[in-house]
This record gives structure tokens, sequence and C-alpha cells, in this order.
């Protein structure tokens, strides 16, 4: 099985324009998820996909393969397929371009050892969460699964709620995604279902149609998006002590 991944780097977000470019302790942000992702010993190679020839250029100047897409993308997952013509693979690592603190083990675990017998199917790395705040945060979204780590439902609001007892582990979704070349092909011909629409999470999509999502749970590895300059300041300030240190 060859299986790549894919970096969406996205030029044009409303909090933060410019994201992957910012400088973090002398880098910009899509290298260090770029040398973060390389570190992962299964994947055959990692591209980014991005909108901006300004990002394209830096890539390029930089040795690291990059693939220019469409600005109208509604979700990563359409830039991941867009960027799937070009790169030739049986499975694809979706790695969120604003974690640059992303662990490269996780990055690996989201490959599968074997392809299952569904052609449309996908996985997701998932992690505990240890404080109230995170599971109230509605930008951790939330995941519960079956005794098989299939997902059942993934949500901004905590779930499950502790109605019959206390002693209850929650999990958050971390932006370290695999789709199946026919899943990202099935995402481009698809619409948006009414969950994914009532709680904004793309990857709802797997569970409207019925598709398998395969959760992998790692217990280990920071998780921080950057989606503001508070953000953006905690990540440089914990990258800089991982250096030091």
């Amino acid at each position: 099985m060859r299986a790549v991944g894919i970096i969406p780097a996205r030029y044009g977000s409303s909090r933060l324009p410019g994201k992957p470019l910012l400088n973090i302790n002398g880098k910009p942000m899509v290298q260090h998820v770029y040398e973060r992702a390389k570190k992962a010993e299964n994947l055959e190679e990692i591209w980014v996909a991005t909108d901006s020839r300004k990002i394209l250029r830096f890539c390029e100047d930089q040795d690291i393969p990059a693939v220019l897409t469409k600005d109208t993308h509604r979700c990563a997952a359409h830039r991941l397929q867009e960027a799937a013509r070009q790169i030739p693979a049986d499975f694809y690592v979706q790695i969120n371009g604003d974690e640059p603190l992303i662990s490269w083990k996780n990055i690996s675990a989201a490959v599968p050892v074997r392809l299952p017998k569904e052609p449309e199917f996908g996985t997701n790395i998932i992690m505990p969460m240890t404080s109230p705040a995170e599971v109230l945060d509605p930008t951790n979204i939330k995941v519960v699964f079956d005794r098989e780590k299939r997902a059942l439902y993934l949500s901004r609001t905590p779930i499950p709620y502790p109605y019959g007892s206390l002693d209850c582990t929650y999990y958050k979704h971390v932006g370290i995604i695999g789709y199946s070349r026919d899943m990202l092909d099935f995402y481009q011909n698809s619409v948006p279902g009414p969950l994914e629409l009532a709680e904004g999470i793309d990857t709802l999509r797997f569970l409207d149609y019925g598709k398998p999502l395969y959760l992998i749970q790692a217990d280990k590895g920071e998780s921080l998006s950057v989606d503001t300059l508070k953000d953006l300041e905690e990540v440089r300030k914990r990258s800089k002590n991982r250096e030091l240190g």
C-alpha cells in the first residue's frame, strides 16, 4: 500500500491571514509541520497542498514538495482530493497545517497496517482530554466510539453526558485524518449531510453517509491548533522551550 501525507495550507484564514507563513522561532509554521511529518516512517512522501502562490514559492525555495490547488474549496478533504489527482496513492493522511507541534508518531499511527474491506473509509487520531476547560471548549471536537473503535458521533458539545455516572473519559479528535482514495472521491461527489451542517464538523460526512471511520488512540503528543494570536504565542513559547530542553 502506498501512503502519502498531505498538508493543506490555506492562505486566507479569517482570523490569521497568511497563517502557514507566520514565523515561529525562525521558521514559518508550514515548515515546522512538514519537518515533523517527514519523520513518519510509513509515509512515502509528504506534500503541501495550497491555494497560495506565496506559500508555493516558499515551499519550492525550501525543496518542500507542493501543489497549487483552487482557492474555492470548502473543506480540507476537497483540497486533498484535488491534490490526489496529481499524487497517486492508495491512502492519504491529512496533516493539519496549523499544528506546528504535531507528533510524527501520531501521524504514523493514522496509516492502517492493512486496508479494510470497505473501499470508502477513513482513520482519525484521538486523544483523551485531561481538563474540564478542554472538554467545554467547542473548538475541541469530542468523539464517542464503539468497542471496535469505530466512530459513533463527533460533537462540539461534551459527549457523552455524565447523567448516570461521573466516571467518564472524554476524547478529542486530533487534526490527523486518513482517507482511502475512494473516500476522497466520495467527499468530492457528495454534499454535506444534516449532522455535518449542524455541528460544522467536516468529518461527520463519514457518519452522515454510513462510511466507517476507524479511531486510533494516542496517549501522548501535543495537539494545539493555531487559530488566534494567543495560540501563536503559546506555540512559540512551547517550541522555544522544546528546542532549549
